[in-house]
């Protein structure tokens, strides 16, 4: 299945990132997920068959593309790949860039955003801290202007790709409490006082690194900040909107991947003598999981067309997010029942997608943020 949004654009999209999943990402998916690791030139691969900043500006070395474009490449990856620790790494530059390409000077535009499209580059985004994940308000790394840099203390964690990011979009307090204080810097690796914490072990998403951030006196020039002052909690906020929304596609991806695989499975696993797909009580399970993702699809395809409209979608955001994250939590735990004991085994897809689908109902806000998000914009 597509989304309505489609064009033939899309489709050649899909088809370029299948072939680049099959050929560089799925013969290694099993071995990058047990490593913990994928190899640094994949970015570069990536970028060479034009997917990687695709849905990026031209006049940044991007394709062109839109939400949708970069939406539909992922759940190719995905598809393709097997690896959704592997695509959520290639993609963390997604929720990076987007506040220097929206509030970033021309200068910042030009020396950051090329250079990670290429591959060159890996940029992540750090904004959860040891003490404020949801309450992104509440966050407590500080950033003191002293001339032209600002001094930087505090610590960030759950960052994705933060064990080897070469530019961070680091959300800082610069002024008092609350939201009206927080801001954006660009940190870049090597900045003395900059340093990787460690190394977070997860539940799922193996095959990309996650880690803690440490500032300690980190001196950034004060060119790197993105916007002004005192006004990056709502370049968060944006950001957020977007993020969710490919979080609601990753969802869709995976739970098609999980139902691809388990209907294969049915189909030529025997039991009593017969296919397990000839017993209505798992061909209903089948269609209880097509159904689910069908309406999955459709709600994220129509926040994906609104959001391009222009119009605000932070509650239908939010709403596409839980639907989304719901319905992959099922389909998974229902392919991980019809493959019996082999799904509960690591050689399994479908035990890895169990794990993967778990972060989705708490990364990019919980469950239970998305809902007070909701009754704020509906008014009860």
């Amino acid at each position: 299945m597509t989304y309505l949004f489609e064009d033939d654009s899309h489709a050649a999209l899909r088809a370029s990132a299948k072939r680049f999943a099959e050929a560089h990402i799925a013969p290694h998916a099993r071995a990058w997920e047990e490593a913990g690791l994928f190899p640094r030139e994949l970015y570069s691969k990536l970028a060479e068959a034009g997917l990687h900043g695709a849905s990026y500006p031209e006049a940044h070395g991007g394709g062109g593309g839109d939400l949708g474009h970069g939406l539909v490449i992922a759940e190719e990856l995905i598809l393709a790949g097997k690896s959704v620790g592997t695509v959520v790494g290639l993609g963390s530059h997604g929720i990076a860039l987007p506040p220097i390409l929206a509030a970033g000077t021309a200068a910042q535009r030009a020396r950051f955003v090329p250079r990670v499209v290429s591959g060159e580059l890996i940029a992540a985004l750090a904004i959860t801290e040891p003490g404020a994940g949801s309450d992104v308000a509440g966050l407590r790394t500080t950033a003191r202007r002293d001339g032209e840099h600002y001094v930087v203390d505090g610590t960030k964690t759950f960052i994705t790709s933060g064990t080897r990011a070469d530019l961070v979009t680091v959300a800082v307090r610069t002024g008092g409490p609350g939201h009206a204080g927080v801001s954006m810097l660009v940190v870049e690796r090597g900045t003395p006082g900059f340093t990787v914490g460690k190394k977070l072990d997860k539940m799922g998403w193996w095959a990309s690194d996650t880690a803690e951030l440490v500032f300690e006196g980190c001196r950034v020039p004060a060119s790197n900040l993105i916007g002004d002052e005192n006004l990056g909690f709502l370049l968060i906020m944006q950001n957020f909107a977007t993020e969710r929304i490919f979080l609601a596609g990753n969802c869709v991806a995976i739970a098609e991947l999980a139902y691809r695989e388990a209907r294969a499975y049915v189909r030529s696993r025997e039991a009593f003598g017969k296919p397990l797909a000839a017993f209505q009580v798992v061909r209903h399970k089948l269609a209880d999981m097509a159904s689910r993702i069908a309406a999955a699809r459709a709600l994220t395809g129509e926040v994906v067309t609104r959001h391009l409209r222009g119009e605000p979608v932070p509650a239908l955001a939010a709403m596409a997010k839980n639907t989304a994250t719901d319905m992959c939590s099922f389909v998974c735990d229902q392919a991980v029942q019809l493959f019996g004991g082999a799904g509960y085994m690591r050689e399994s897809v479908v035990e890895r997608l169990y794990r993967d689908a778990r972060l989705y109902p708490i990364g990019g806000g919980t469950r239970e943020i998305m809902n007070e998000i909701i009754c704020k914009v509906e008014g009860y």
